[in-house]
């Protein structure tokens, strides 16, 4: 039997999501939910002949939908999936969990009391090359250093996309969650304290927000995590794109020129593009040269944004289908955006904020 799915948020992600649904056999999708016509374009897109709905609440008791997925803004996540649970529905929440600690702490609580499946977009999670970064990370001892960015030149449409979650989020909370998560996951060690630093760089930005920000994450294990990210039209193309990691016995780094080249800080695909990774060792001879060379492991053939949301939501479907323990799943969800958050507090509070 086919799991009829709801697609709510109709934009970037949605879409995608979307695509997924439609080209996967045991999903078939019920209706599209959007406040504006952005749910008409994408019914053209998948052909037509799909339900669309202004209200989220009409569509969930006129669809009896089996799942739902949510791609709406961050203020949104925690109502639209607390009600999605409580009507039997499992559901695909795009990051983060939810505008608060307290919200996505609520709406993981919603998904055991009414055992339904809660899969969360950490979409790094399902991408080989990402998954060969962590996994080579973890063989380089300890402690670690951990360096990443992504800055973003945004104009037009994806600086609306920017100013409207700026209205409830930073781009440390909304973005730097992906990253966060990729340092624990490669660490597996508590974080102990977060220091950061952010700037208001224009008066598009609500007055207690900020669009430029850096953190830095200190573990239990001694290691350190570093990540920038800024959002604008004011932002430089140089060095947007930054993921490297560094250990006693050398460090591997994501090389990707295509993604990082000009005009491309502001791509959905170059979020997650590697293209290479380059292993360095750091061993020496008795002449303190270098005994082996570097590395290059080649990943041009990686899946495309697109696919990648399909390899998400080929997840879900095994999530629902073999009955997955998600536990472990939704913690990280909710630790990275407790540490995300804690960034925010260190900005506002000029402070170094104490995780444990």
């Amino acid at each position: 039997m086919k799991i009829k799915v709801l697609v709510v948020g109709c934009g970037n992600m949605g879409v995608s999501h979307a695509l997924a649904y439609h080209n996967i056999d045991d999903f078939e999708i019920c209706g599209l939910v959007s406040t504006g016509e952005s749910k008409v374009e994408l019914n053209k897109k998948l052909g037509g002949g799909y339900q669309l709905f202004s209200s989220f609440d009409e569509a969930l008791a006129a669809t009896s939908a089996d799942a739902v997925c949510i791609s709406t803004y961050p203020d949104t996540h925690e109502e639209y999936a607390i009600k999605a649970l409580q009507n039997g529905c499992h559901v695909f929440l795009e990051k983060p969990v939810a505008d608060s600690v307290e919200g996505a702490e609520n709406v993981v609580n919603a998904a055991r009391k009414y055992n339904k499946k809660l899969v969360v977009g950490y979409i790094l999670r399902h991408h080989p090359s990402w998954i060969k970064f962590v996994d080579i990370a973890k063989t380089l001892g300890r402690p670690l250093v951990m360096r990443m960015n992504l800055n973003q030149q945004s104009s037009g449409s994806n600086w609306e996309t920017h100013k409207n979650i700026m209205k409830s989020l930073s781009p440390i909370v909304d973005c730097g969650v992906h990253y966060i998560d990729v340092m624990c996951q490669i660490t597996r060690s508590a974080p102990t304290s977060v220091h950061a630093i952010g700037a208001r760089l224009t008066d598009d930005v609500p007055d207690w927000n900020y669009n430029y920000g850096q953190m830095q994450i200190k573990f239990d294990d001694g290691s350190i995590g570093w990540y920038e990210a800024g959002w604008g039209p004011m932002m430089s193309q140089t060095a947007f794109f930054v993921k490297d990691i560094i250990g006693p016995l050398g460090s591997v780094s994501i090389i990707a020129q295509k993604a990082a080249g000009e005009g491309n800080s502001d791509s959905v695909a170059a979020h997650t593009a590697t293209e290479s990774l380059r292993i360095h060792y750091s061993k020496l001879n008795a002449n303190n040269e270098f005994e082996g060379v570097d590395e290059w492991i080649n990943l041009e053939d990686e899946p495309d944004h697109h696919e990648l949301c399909e390899r998400e939501q080929r997840y879900f479907l095994k999530a629902i289908k073999e009955d997955l323990d998600l536990t472990e799943h939704n913690e990280d969800a909710v630790n990275s955006l407790k540490v995300a958050f804690a960034c925010d507090e260190s900005i506002k509070d000029s402070k170094i904020v104490k995780l444990s």
